[in-house]
């Protein structure tokens, strides 16, 4: 039974290694020449504003963000439900139906509160 797992422990710490290994590396091999331009914050070419250096960011790209991955989990959950919906029966339909509500009530909370209105 054990020896199922075998490939994948394998796996997992190959890609650990790995992991740890290229971090490693790069401290060892990368530049360490550093002055005030590398030091400072890099904002597409541009001199940093205000904003970027610890002030204030509009909410609203984070409740976009927050939208995003709470459809796209969703859209996850539906696919396969969709799939096996024969096979699943009433239970799973309740479930399926009580998930979508309560993805419901946050696109509408999100919506009353106005993180979908852009100005």
């Amino acid at each position: 039974m054990t020896n199922q797992y075998v490939p994948l422990l394998f796996l997992a710490a190959l890609g650990g290694g790995f992991a740890v290994l290229s971090v490693v590396a790069g401290a060892f091999v990368g530049p360490k020449r550093y002055n005030r331009a590398k030091l400072d914050a890099y904002e597409c070419g541009i001199e940093p504003t205000p904003q970027a250096l610890g002030g204030k960011v509009p909410i609203k790209y984070y409740l976009t963000a927050m939208l995003f991955i709470i459809f796209d989990i969703e859209s996850v959950f539906l696919y396969p439900f969709a799939v096996a919906f024969s096979k699943l029966g009433l239970f799973a339909l309740v479930e399926m139906v009580l998930f979508i509500l309560t993805v419901f009530v946050a696109y509408a909370y999100v919506w009353r509160r106005g993180g979908l209105e852009w100005d």
